[in-house]
């Protein structure tokens, strides 16, 4: 059995702007249809690298949240 080598994952930054170098070279056409398919599922898991930093954010933000609304005592008229 071949031992697979984890690949870290790349940052959010890192994968964002990889993804618009994707976009822009598939948007600027003269691929074949292979280097576009390529290109595409390396957009798909690009976006879904964002998704994932995105949503542990998300989480991070609501947990913080969460935390401040209990140390703090109810006030009616805050905004949050």
């Amino acid at each position: 059995m071949a031992e697979q080598t984890e690949v870290p994952e790349l940052s959010y930054e890192e994968s964002r702007e990889e993804l618009n170098n994707v976009v822009r070279r598939l948007e600027s056409g003269g691929l074949t249809l292979q280097e576009s398919l390529a290109l595409w599922e390396r957009g798909e898991e690009l976006a879904r690298i964002c998704e994932r930093w995105l949503e542990g954010a998300r989480a991070k933000l609501a947990a913080a949240m969460d935390e401040r609304r209990a140390d703090e005592p109810q006030d009616s008229d805050a905004p949050f």
